[in-house]
């Protein structure tokens, strides 16, 4: 069966909604972070206002799109969002600020709390409303999917399992006292520098898919899409962490012999 219709005006009216869902997230993170003067805590958040963004489509969306296709990405989108949230909170345990923020927050021309709003959480809050729109979008189809959004939830799948293996391992290989120093280049981390970002360039692009069945809608959401993987590749994620990591012995080798975001087969080391 295919598609039968997008309700633009309901998803229209839903956008403030969905914006002031991301943005209460972000804010309610803001203000614990001041109290802990520890703002690393946005990032735990970033997967949550995915989730409370989802939740709110999916409920304001009833009996207005294709009930399997709502529940579907509100669940995957869900499922994302709270397995990043919880690596990250893991991870960060009794670590103290990262210091990505505390060299933006040393350029704060006056109160850095009030600079940290306005360039971490509220930037942070209209980039979760802008990356979900298909999200957002996808609840407001009405007809039952088809195998293009089968091949989303596909894509979904690669991407979280390369997220959650990429990280597992990861964390794995920094317990051990023998690899202190060294750099991780096993397992999936030996097919690309960052599977942890390809996962969730996977998982977007995948999550895209769904609203395909209706191309208009699909025309209008797709910046969502693009804007993740821009963040990914050349925003805060793939460069800012190589950047970080240009220094490190043994890295300029593994740049060399691994691919720096698609997977691919690790060439073999000079000389080798």
């Amino acid at each position: 069966m295919t598609t039968t219709g997008f309700d633009w005006g309901s998803f229209a009216a839903q956008l403030p909604v969905t914006a002031a869902a991301a943005l209460g997230v972000l804010l309610a993170t803001f203000a614990v972070a001041v109290r802990k003067d520890l703002h690393r805590l946005v990032d735990v958040a970033w997967g949550l206002a995915f989730c409370a963004v989802a939740v709110v489509a999916y409920a304001l969306s009833a009996s207005q799109g294709d009930d399997g296709r709502r529940l579907c990405v509100a669940v995957l989108t869900v499922v994302w969002g709270l397995r990043l949230s919880v690596h990250i909170a893991r991870r960060g345990r009794g670590h103290g600020e990262d210091p990505r923020y505390e060299r933006l927050l040393s350029k704060a021309p006056g109160s850095r709390a009030a600079y940290a709003l306005r360039m971490v959480y509220l930037l942070q809050g209209a980039l979760v409303w802008l990356v979900s729109l298909p999200v957002q979008s996808a609840m407001y189809i009405k007809g039952a999917m088809t195998p293009v959004a089968a091949a989303g939830a596909a894509l979904w799948l690669l991407g979280i399992a390369f997220e959650a293996v990429g990280d597992r391992q990861l964390a794995r290989f920094k317990s051990d006292p023998a690899h202190r120093g060294r750099i991780m280049d096993r397992g999936l981390w030996s097919w690309t520098r960052h599977p942890n970002y390809f996962g969730d360039f996977c998982v977007w692009w995948g999550l895209f898919l769904f609203i395909c069945d209706w191309p208009p809608a699909a025309a209008v959401t797709v910046i969502g899409p693009l804007v993740m993987s821009y963040l990914l590749t050349r925003g805060s994620g793939k460069a800012l962490l190589e950047r970080h990591m240009a220094d490190r012995p043994g890295y300029a080798d593994y740049r060399e012999r691994v691919s720096g975001f698609f997977p691919r087969p690790p060439r073999k080391a000079a000389g080798g």
